[in-house]
């Protein structure tokens, strides 16, 4: 599959602070990828680097074959990085006009582009009179005027209503069936759940996890276990090589799966061991969960 965008142990320094710490990913074409990571890991930095608004302290990015300078790769992306800035006075249709000269692409297309994101009706009316799900609407279509091989988006729905949300995803799910490549950042996990093929999880600008979604979520699970020798068993967990992690809550120890493993299994293994188990369940772990473990194992 044809890459689109491949960082190479990107570094971004300011003053002491590391905001992206030796980040390798490739996006390939076709792909809906999600950067996940809560605010301030590093998400609109890295997306800032790409699109040569911010400049990297070490490593480096190559886009499509590497061998496209940046400043003609620029010309297949389409990106929406800040909150959407159109002339207030000027109609839907007139503002996307303007945004085509200053591309240098013609203007044949403002009616479709505007029909994907559910504005043609309103094509006549004045910027000032959109709601802030509108506005995002018109910058996607914006985005969309150049007929872009990739799409990148920071934070698409950030301070939406739940309407707004659901419209904006509906939008992206349609331009990635049309055969459009998306990098998309966000911090919402139910976001890159639903509408990401793929997720580069950061925190601290470091790379914890990237995959397909579907991976991350085929996950071995995870064990409730009690006992009344609690410190015996977690030093047993430590030293077994099937858990990746423990934890204890509510005076349960909540033990992480890294191979598969079944209840009667570890019962037989513990009691073996002289390790009598007064509560046993095994549960599958969702999405979110994993993510918290991976953004929580962090310091």
């Amino acid at each position: 599959m044809e890459n689109i965008l491949t960082l190479h142990n990107l570094t971004k320094k300011f003053g002491p602070i590391t905001a992206v710490n030796d980040l390798s990913f490739t996006i390939k074409k076709g792909n809906v990828y999600g950067i996940l990571g809560p605010n301030g890991s590093g998400k609109s930095t890295t997306l800032g680097i790409v699109l040569n608004v911010v400049n990297e302290t070490s490593g480096s990015f190559t886009w499509f074959d590497g061998n496209t300078s940046t400043h003609d790769a620029l010309k297949k992306v389409g990106a929406i990085i800040e909150r959407p800035n159109f002339y207030p006075y000027m109609t839907a249709a007139q503002n996307l006009k303007l945004v085509c000269q200053i591309k240098g692409v013609t203007s044949e297309k403002i009616e479709e582009k505007l029909e994907i994101v559910g504005l043609l009706e309103r094509k006549d009316s004045k910027f000032r009179t959109f709601s802030l799900g509108m506005k995002q609407r018109l910058a996607i279509a914006s985005a969309l005027l150049n007929d872009p091989e990739i799409l990148i988006l920071d934070e698409p729905t950030n301070g939406l209503d739940p309407q707004g949300i659901h419209q904006i995803r509906e939008i992206i799910k349609k331009i990635a069936a049309q055969g459009t490549t998306i990098l998309l950042a966000s911090h919402l996990l139910d976001e890159v759940e639903k509408v990401c093929s793929h997720v580069v999880i950061i925190r601290k600008g470091i790379k914890l996890y990237s995959g397909r979604v579907d991976e991350m979520n085929a996950s071995f699970g995870f064990f409730e276990l009690k006992s009344n020798q609690n410190s015996v068993l977690k030093d047993w967990l430590t030293k077994h090589d099937g858990f990746k992690s423990h934890k204890e809550e509510d005076g349960k120890i909540i033990a992480f799966l890294a191979q598969e493993l079944d209840a009667e299994n570890l019962n037989r293994q513990l009691y073996t061991e002289g390790i009598v188990l007064t509560h046993l369940v095994k549960r599958k772990e969702s999405l979110e969960e994993q993510f918290l473990q991976l953004t929580n194992n962090l310091n």
